[in-house]
């Protein structure tokens, strides 16, 4: 199996997305969710025929995307979800809106597990709810859902929670016997679970990562799913996200959403993320997950080498690296100093919430010469 690799720094820099455009050129950005890697074959194919054919219309009434997705799933974690149960968006944060102004009402209670993905405190917020907040456990060794915490929570009247399904920031992929204790709770309190699973197709292989609506009759109850090719396949931009629902009853709420929430999805962003999902694309996801191996391993190499003070765990999924660099001693936002000092854009650590103080989140989806340029650059201000 071959690795997927990096874009030479040149080509890169005429990029015009957020990465390269945000901070000036003497800065390594490895601070957004974007990948440094050339588009997956099947894709760029599929988006020059439309270019060729001027196929830049409206999406269909019908379209192949969630069949498309049910057979990725089947293939990538052995199951398969009803096509006729899915309805497209033009993104995740869409589809997490959309659901939570209707499962909650305004006011109400939504369980977040920081550190989590910062626009989860605002998509809360979008939709009329409130945050409330119950923290990762960090087991020593990793970090994972606090169950109890969650009762309380239910207990106490919040009424539905976003789940990180694998977690970002911290690459953690909840086990299955954690993801149906979680159904049961949910339904035990009469709550919903929304379930974030952007970075699934990013799971190692032997992670075990599992859909949540997939653990258990009860998941598939009281669970929504929102799930994407745009992280996996570097798609952002191109707008597509479905909503997967596994009962009648979540199946409803999806299918009496307005018709305009399904008409914001790209054309574009359809019909990359049915290549995408094709077996067409598995050879290339492989590749892609070999080489964010290879650097996830290399990081802890270069941060055991050069800021041993650091504290990094290899990450279960996807290409971003959660790393406490609280012994630096560089206050609550390190990622600030980096930026000023040593020209390097990491995100910064208390946007995840108060538990990311310290911390920084770097992304390794990227060549390793860059990888290894950015931690020297960073080391350098230790040794000053």
């Amino acid at each position: 199996m071959l690795s997927v690799k990096a874009l030479p720094l040149s080509e890169l820099r005429e990029r015009t997305s957020e990465k390269w455009r945000e901070y000036p050129e003497d800065v390594l950005p490895l601070f957004v969710a974007e990948m440094d890697f050339p588009l997956a074959p099947a894709i760029t194919a599929a988006l020059q025929r439309a270019l060729d054919l001027g196929d830049t219309g409206y999406i269909a009434s019908r379209t192949p995307l969630a069949e498309a997705y049910a057979g990725f799933a089947e293939r990538r974690f052995g199951w398969r979800p009803d096509p006729a149960r899915m309805r497209s968006t033009a993104d995740v944060s869409m589809g997490i809106v959309e659901i939570l102004r209707r499962v909650t009402q305004p006011g109400e209670r939504v369980v977040v597990t920081p550190p989590v993905y910062p626009p989860f405190y605002d998509l809360v917020a979008e939709a009329g709810a409130e945050v409330q907040r119950v923290p990762l456990r960090d087991t020593g060794t990793g970090w994972e859902l606090d169950l109890d915490g969650i009762r309380a929570a239910f207990e106490d009247g919040a009424t539905a929670m976003l789940l990180c399904n694998p977690h970002n920031p911290t690459g953690t992929v909840h086990d299955r016997e954690t993801l149906s204790a979680l159904a049961e709770l949910a339904e035990e309190y009469g709550a919903t679970i929304v379930s974030d699973e952007i970075h699934a197709p990013l799971a190692q292989p032997g992670a075990g990562f599992t859909p949540f609506l997939a653990v258990s009759d009860a998941a598939a109850r009281i669970g929504y799913a929102v799930v994407s090719a745009s992280k996996a396949f570097n798609l952002a931009g191109l707008k597509c996200a479905l909503m997967v629902t596994a009962a009648e009853e979540t199946s409803a709420v999806v299918r009496d959403l307005p018709v305009e929430v399904e008409w914001r999805t790209g054309q574009f962003g359809l019909l990359a993320a049915v290549a995408a999902f094709s077996e067409e694309s598995d050879a290339w996801l492989d590749g892609l997950l070999r080489t964010l191996d290879e650097n996830r391993v290399l990081l802890e190499d270069l941060l055991a080498r050069h800021l041993p003070a650091a504290r990094y765990r290899l990450p279960d999924a996807g290409y971003l690296a959660w790393i406490d660099l609280s012994a630096l001693g560089w206050g609550d936002n390190p990622a600030r100093k980096i930026l000023r000092e040593a020209k390097v854009a990491l995100h910064f650590g208390p946007a995840f919430g108060e538990e990311g103080a310290g911390h920084v989140r770097l992304n390794f989806g990227t060549s390793p010469e860059v990888l290894t340029e950015a931690i020297e650059r960073i080391a350098a201000l230790v040794e000053r």
